[in-house]
């Protein structure tokens, strides 16, 4: 089944797009969403200012992602976290934190571009892919190490003095 696109859908098409879809996809889903139309000669070229316009919005929007992409790759993102003697953390390192990481550094990222294959919960380097868009990504080394814990006792056991 055909049918004109309302939205810009990543996996399906841009906006105004005339896509070929299953018919259950676009009866159950597309068209009752809104995500698309039933497509009419006056539908498409109501569409197609706005079309264009959007395409020029992605093409900055892609070429920012782009420039993003060159200038995070290969960077390294150094995150303490607590954990055990064996290296093991207490909880895991998320996207958030990466991101947060990054963005400290002074690059663009979301935690949106952020890909952690799985839950990083060991100390050590590990790779991470970012992506920005379909084809464009970059990878970035993220360093975990314990957190630093306080050298002085916690039990009472310190010396005290008492005033005079």
């Amino acid at each position: 089944m055909k049918v004109l696109l309302c939205e810009d859908i990543e996996t399906l098409g841009w906006y105004g797009d005339i896509v070929n879809v299953k018919e259950g996809y676009a009866r159950n889903y597309l068209l009752p969403q809104r995500l698309a139309i039933v497509p009419t000669e006056g539908k498409i070229k109501s569409m197609a200012e706005e079309k264009a316009k959007r395409a020029d919005q992605r093409n900055v929007v892609i070429n920012n992602f782009k420039k993003a992409a060159e200038a995070v790759n290969g960077a390294e993102a150094v995150i303490a976290s607590k954990a055990n003697d064996q290296g093991h953390l207490f909880g895991s390192i998320t996207a958030k934190q990466v991101a947060d990481n990054l963005r400290q550094q002074g690059f663009e990222v979301a935690e949106k571009h952020v890909q952690i294959g799985g839950h990083i919960k060991e100390v050590g380097e590990h790779s991470v892919k970012l992506r920005f868009a379909v084809d464009i990504t970059a990878t970035v080394k993220v360093v975990v190490v314990p957190e630093k814990q306080d050298s002085g006792t916690t039990d009472g056991s310190e010396s005290q003095t008492k005033p005079e």
